[in-house]
């Protein structure tokens, strides 16, 4: 049975290695890791606003627990989603795209920091892990069933494509391998 609060940490080692490859990139299209990464994120922040953050937030209440990691969770995601929107307008050959993304990255990490070391070890113990992450794999599989929509080219157009990547119900994620390459 799926841990909801395992699924959250594998999408978080997923999007680590798409910025570690970005940052690797020397030269080449950085457009697709970008619109890829913009792409995991979406899904992920969304499963958690959805559905993880209201069973967090129920959890802590229950036990007493300060809720404000998760409205700092929240605002992080914010922040997240306005650089993401920023990015997409961008194009691969605009000066500032590698500093955006960085900055995005930078954010990404984190907001990952708070939740695994602040977040996660106050709800462990205290969420219907296996009836959340089931939810949470069903919304997140609906989601990855839309098109990635990737940065402009050089020439201004926006190219669209669709990840059909769908994750197992096991959790495993059989993309890493791809995503390391470059490739997905």
């Amino acid at each position: 049975m799926p841990n909801a609060i395992e699924l959250l940490r594998e999408d978080h080692q997923k999007v680590k290695e798409l910025f570690q490859h970005f940052e690797e990139m020397e030269s080449g299209d950085k457009r697709e890791i970008v619109a890829t990464t913009l792409h995991e994120l979406e899904i992920h922040t969304a499963v958690e606003e959805e559905i993880f953050y209201p069973a967090a937030r129920k959890a802590l209440e229950e036990t007493d627990e300060e809720t404000n990691l998760i409205d700092e969770a929240w605002e992080e995601h914010h922040v997240v989603k306005l650089l993401a929107a920023e990015l997409k307008k961008m194009r691969a050959s605009d000066e500032r795209y590698d500093a955006k993304f960085t900055v995005l990255a930078e954010s990404v990490k984190h907001h990952i920091e708070e939740e695994e070391g602040k977040l996660f070890p106050k709800l462990e113990g205290h969420l219907d892990d296996e009836n959340l992450g089931e939810k949470m794999i069903a919304r997140k599989e609906k989601l990855q069933q839309r098109p990635v929509s990737s940065p402009k080219s050089r020439n201004g157009k926006s190219n669209t494509r669709s990840t059909g990547n769908k994750r197992n119900r096991s959790g495993g994620g059989k993309s890493r391998g791809r995503m390391a390459a470059g490739r997905r």
